[in-house]
């Protein structure tokens, strides 16, 4: 009986967290881009090759969650993905992992609606994965990838099974992001 009440309950905590999403993460991402003044090298982003000389290669953006320049450039070139982050969010029973499509092409695979993507703690082995709504479906994008768009898909961690800090590998078919940290939530370094 208590099983019942608590799935329209749970239904409608995900289906308003998507909905707050929607509108607050793309602000947030607007607000950040303002700032960020584009640089010869984000320019050359755009032309569908890469430069040939390593002085116009463009640079990948390295965040908290991507551990190093090397990582975040080979996530670029081999997938097509940048501006990686992973955040606990929704006091920490969510996981939102989002990326900038650079490369549309390659990129597919991770908006693929054929493959189902799950998240892997390295502290434990446990697995979670992306939670379904019974009027949205899976919350995740599945849109054919636009170069320059960001995309964005959530784990349930309803258990709090992952905290920030801990280090996780997101897989999505053949795409496979190891040893990625998540961070805090914005009301989280708010608070400190």
């Amino acid at each position: 009986m208590m099983a019942n009440r608590a799935q329209p309950r749970r239904s409608m905590l995900l289906a308003g967290l998507f909905a707050s999403s929607v509108v607050f993460f793309p602000a947030l991402a607007a607000a950040a881009q303002e700032r960020e003044v584009p640089t010869a090298a984000d320019r050359a982003v755009t032309s569908p090759a890469f430069p040939s000389t390593p002085a116009e290669a463009p640079r990948a953006s390295i965040s908290r969650t991507v551990n190093s320049n090397r990582a975040a450039m080979m996530y670029r070139r081999l997938w097509g993905i940048d501006n990686i982050t992973l955040k606990a969010t929704a006091s920490g029973s969510v996981i939102r992992f989002s990326y900038l499509v650079v490369d549309a092409n390659k990129a597919k695979v991770l908006n693929d609606k054929k493959e189902d993507p799950y998240l892997l703690v390295q502290k434990n082995g446990a697995k979670l994965e992306v939670p379904a709504t019974e009027k949205v479906g899976k919350l995740r994008q599945t849109a054919t990838p636009e170069n320059g768009r960001e995309y964005w898909m959530v784990f349930q961690n309803s258990s709090h099974t992952v905290q920030p800090g801990d280090r996780v590998d997101i897989v999505i078919g053949p795409f496979r992001a190891d040893g990625l940290v998540v961070e805090p939530s914005m009301s989280t370094l708010a608070d400190k």
